[in-house]
């Protein structure tokens, strides 16, 4: 229950860091998407390379490393997992840029849909009630919120699946959360590299400081927020795992409505209120369910 705690509160704090973080790419609107994605990927690498070497735990890294690369499942798992993880980064990245924060938060408000879907059939997680009447909501809203638009939303869908089977992979492997997010940035950093050397039209770099030093915190505010997922997919139940994720597309959704003005009607807020009951239904169940085992075990 400690444990389970404290993968809560880790899961509490990365996902206030996603929320937030469309702000941060809206910062950077010279700057292609593609190219943005490449960075992302670049800058972590060097972030988490630092973070190693400060918190002296490069020996360890380097066995854990000696014993992926001996692990062929294991090496595939990492693999697939930075191949999800920069598919779902490019989506996000490009629905931001062209102005739809809101489709990226509906993204994210699929996204629980999908790991309590894996969470029951793949990793056969007992759904309580409470947690099919919220599922239930939930699947309605964003029933809701498809049909308003008219067109089946692809961008969200993709984030939604690549993000929840990213999070399957991180909870299966045992690694560390700093190694196994090293070796994905390394996986793809080499294709990064190329693309921003030889392909970019920009160049490597080649913008003004204040674009440059941006750039380069993407590789913090990208590392941060995954290390702590990576540690509350170890010690957090799935399921609730992916009902605390609304708090990611909720703040996005506030920031569309009034930092940039996007477009919102009243159909849309009903939709989204499905969706906020769902996350009342479940913490309501979740906490009641906390409080009969605690006296249970007195």
């Amino acid at each position: 229950m400690k444990e389970q705690k404290k993968g809560i509160l880790f899961g509490f704090i990365a996902y206030i860091f996603w929320g937030i973080i469309p702000i941060y790419w809206k910062l950077l609107p010279t700057v292609d998407p593609l190219d943005i994605l490449c960075y992302r990927i670049v800058w972590s690498f060097v972030f988490m390379i630092l973070y190693i070497l400060i918190t002296r735990r490069w020996s360890l890294f380097l066995a854990e490393v000696n014993v992926v690369l001996q692990d062929k499942k294991k090496l595939f798992a990492i693999i697939c997992a930075a191949m999800l993880i920069s598919v779902n980064w490019f989506t996000f990245i490009y629905t931001v840029s062209q102005g739809h924060v809101t489709q990226a938060s509906l993204g994210y408000y699929i996204n629980p849909l999908v790991n309590v879907l894996l969470a029951t059939l793949i990793l056969k997680e007992k759904l309580s009630r409470s947690g099919m009447i919220a599922c239930g909501l939930a699947l309605f809203g964003v029933l809701l919120l498809t049909i308003q638009t008219g067109e089946i939303p692809y961008a969200p869908l993709i984030m939604a699946v690549t993000f929840s089977f990213y999070g399957l992979i991180k909870k299966g492997i045992t690694v560390s959360s700093y190694t196994g997010l090293t070796i994905e940035t390394v996986v793809i950093m080499p294709i990064a590299v190329i693309y921003l050397v030889f392909f970019s039209r920009q160049g490597f770099m080649h913008y003004e400081l204040s674009t440059n030093l941006l750039l380069m915190g993407a590789g913090i505010v990208t590392a941060i927020p995954l290390l702590l997922f990576a540690q509350a997919a170890k010690q957090t139940s799935y399921i609730i795992l992916g009902f605390i994720q609304y708090i990611g597309p909720t703040i996005m959704l506030l920031s569309a409505l009034f930092l940039y003005h996007e477009p919102y009607s009243a159909e849309q807020f009903i939709a989204f209120g499905f969706i906020w009951l769902a996350i009342a239904v479940f913490t309501y169940g979740n906490i009641y369910t906390y409080r009969k085992e605690k006296r249970f075990a007195k």
